[in-house]
């Protein structure tokens, strides 16, 4: 038993018994018990948030609806479909951490003393009381020879040898070997004490800082943070956005609030705005349609307009999220209806009988998503909306599938004024199939005949995650808690405190008998094995061993 062992035994058995209640109520909230018993409730209420299906989960409405209306109203009441955000899970979560905090403060003095005030010298009895002991005797001219090989093999042996004296007053021993009460003695000793991993004495309170972090950075993201989707298109058209529930630029996000089987949606505002500028998708088979099994990646070209930090511009794909003043924006799915990103358009100049003009070379024009293009003659086209299946029903310009079967961009086409003729602004059609020349859609319009002649594939638009993480609490109680964590505990069970004292005693006509002992706070057995090979170190020939 090491001597800070010896000590809190005894502060633990000379505590007054009347001490005040508040004492005894902080003895038993910072006690081990406590703590342990706290930690298996925790436990338990996980798992049971595991086998119980969770109302935030998706699948939950059916297995409510499974649920008989006693089971309904018993787990409702008792907070089983919600138990991370409940109460007493909380509650529990916090009672645990004060146990940690007060357990730590209690006992992390005397963990500190093994390193900072190392044990260096020890009585015989102390010595052969422990469990690793041994009796050497040894011939040498003088004790600075036995101190000066016995740092030798403590070395050999991974100890750092520290050399010290001291004085040890005790009762005599007779002719008997029996102590004589009657009578003291002091005698000088010199001692050689050895040690290794003294960090491992405070490997306990290592692993309960990352718990306090693990604990504090979940509290923390569990109730001021939050994860939504947010479905953004490049699209200014706000037919578009309302058809697809997508936005162009947005300043709120909708959360949606768990209530048993019942959701209930509410916004929250957001500080900054942002504004979806592209959106692209690499495809495996860039003839394929845009499916979630033909992509490779998925590319959102957002800019946030931020009143306090300004305008920046974020580039989000699916391996690369992007990250601000604690908002995390990740790739979350894509609106697989095809759109274009750009479109190169081929339009032949048209006689006034729609007729193509042969002595006129077509004239090539890329247009991008929402811009405009002017031609030489001044006329202005203007992007409107893409559609990948074209299709009429009545006056209503609609889209048969999401897939490219019959693309086309639809343009808004404004020719200049001439003479008492005023500007004119007419809708056209650019189909990428040919159509016949009679049909009437694929009449000459503004003096041309158009075509698509080229287009670059993009959906109509993807869906962000946003997960705000104040302070990055999520980051750091799964990163730095949970890596720390195991880390430490890792440190703490393979290693240990291990620690050696070597007592010198001159007995005349050049013999000296050494004493000596060693203990560990953990993994005896292979310390066992370590301590006997210092000893057979030591002893070599010597003529008597007496091992414990």
């Amino acid at each position: 038993m090491s001597a800070a062992e010896e000590t809190l035994k005894q502060t633990e058995a000379s505590r007054d018994k009347s001490a005040p209640v508040i004492n005894k109520f902080l003895d038993f909230i910072s006690s081990v018990r406590f703590g342990v018993v706290i930690l298996c409730i925790l436990v338990a209420l996980s798992v049971l948030g595991m086998v119980v299906i969770q109302q935030n989960v998706e699948g939950f409405d059916a297995y409510y609806a499974t649920r008989t209306p006693a089971e309904r109203a018993l787990y409702g009441g008792l907070g089983l479909f919600d138990v991370y955000h409940s109460w007493y899970y909380n509650a529990l979560l916090l009672v645990l951490s004060l146990n940690i905090v007060l357990a730590s403060i209690d006992r992390f003095p005397g963990a500190w003393a093994y390193i900072t005030n190392a044990k260096k010298t020890a009585t015989r009895d102390f010595l052969l009381k422990l469990k690793d002991h041994a009796i050497v005797e040894t011939k040498a001219t003088n004790e600075a020879a036995v101190i000066d090989k016995l740092k030798a093999d403590f070395s050999a042996s991974g100890f750092s040898p520290v050399v010290s004296e001291d004085e040890i007053t005790s009762y005599a021993v007779d002719e008997s070997g029996k102590k004589d009460f009657s009578r003291m003695e002091t005698k000088r000793y010199s001692y050689v004490f050895g040690e290794r991993g003294k960090w491992n004495r405070i490997g306990a309170y290592i692993v309960h800082v990352f718990l306090l972090i693990l604990f504090l950075g979940h509290f923390v993201a569990l109730q001021y943070g939050f994860d939504a989707d947010v479905a953004l298109t490049p699209d200014t058209n706000p037919q578009v956005q309302r058809d697809f529930n997508a936005a162009n630029k947005t300043s709120t996000i909708q959360l949606i609030r768990f209530n048993l089987d019942k959701k209930e949606r509410y916004n929250v505002e957001l500080p900054f705005t942002i504004t979806c500028t592209e959106i692209s998708q690499s495809l495996i088979d860039t003839g394929g349609q845009i499916g979630i099994d033909n992509t490779m990646d998925w590319r959102t070209q957002i800019r946030i307009d931020d009143p306090e930090y300004g305008q920046t511009v974020a580039d989000v794909s699916l391996n690369n999220p992007y990250t601000y003043r604690g908002y995390r924006f990740f790739q979350a799915s894509t609106i697989a209806v095809g759109s274009a990103s750009s479109m190169t358009l081929e339009l032949t100049p048209a006689g006034p009988d729609g007729n193509v003009l042969p002595d006129q070379k077509p004239i090539t024009v890329v247009l991008k998503r929402n811009e405009s293009a002017t031609l030489p003659d001044g006329t202005r086209i203007d992007y409107d909306n893409f559609v990948p299946d074209f299709s009429m029903r009545g006056n209503q310009i609609t889209t048969n599938s999401a897939d490219y079967n019959n693309p086309a961009a639809i343009l808004n086409v404004t020719t200049p004024a001439k003479g008492d003729k005023p500007e004119e602004t007419i809708k056209v059609f650019a189909f990428a199939n040919k159509l016949p020349d009679n049909a009437p859609i694929a009449a000459a319009k503004a003096g041309y005949k158009w075509f698509m002649k080229e287009y670059v594939k993009s959906p109509v638009a993807h869906v962000l995650s946003i997960k705000y993480d104040p302070f990055n609490a999520a980051f750091v109680a799964w990163y730095i808690g949970g890596f720390g964590l195991i880390i430490a505990l890792g440190f703490i069970f393979f290693t240990s405190h291990r620690r050696v004292w070597a007592m010198v005693e001159p007995k005349g006509d050049d013999k000296f008998e050494v004493v000596f002992g060693g203990d560990a706070n953990r993994n005896n057995l292979a310390f066992g094995d370590r301590f006997r090979s210092l000893i057979g170190r030591f002893s070599g020939n010597n003529s008597s061993e007496n091992k414990g």
